[in-house]
């Protein structure tokens, strides 16, 4: 029996979410980060994101697909709706 990996399934508290956040924006390019934002609305249930946001489960999915390019308030309030917010530190 394959079971196969599912990023979403170790998404289950704030600590794992913001190290996984950070780590791909550290690491990864935009897309990667749209991709991530999605594994974790998964992970919290795009329902519960849809009602956060006021968007539709639909635009969401499309908002957050391989390839999107979602506007910039539409990330903001997904990663609010996730428990996220972006904090700007000095470069070092």
């Amino acid at each position: 029996m394959e079971t196969s990996f599912d990023i979403a399934d170790y998404l289950d508290n704030n600590e794992m979410i913001a190290e996984y956040l950070n780590t791909v924006l550290e690491e990864g390019d935009t897309a990667d980060m749209i991709t991530a934002i999605g594994h974790i609305a998964k992970a919290i249930g795009m329902t519960k994101i849809a009602e956060e946001t006021g968007l539709s489960r639909p635009s969401l999915y499309k908002a957050l697909s391989d390839g999107a390019k979602p506007q910039f308030a539409t990330v903001m309030k997904v990663l609010k709706a996730i428990g996220g917010q972006i904090q700007i530190n000095p470069v070092q």
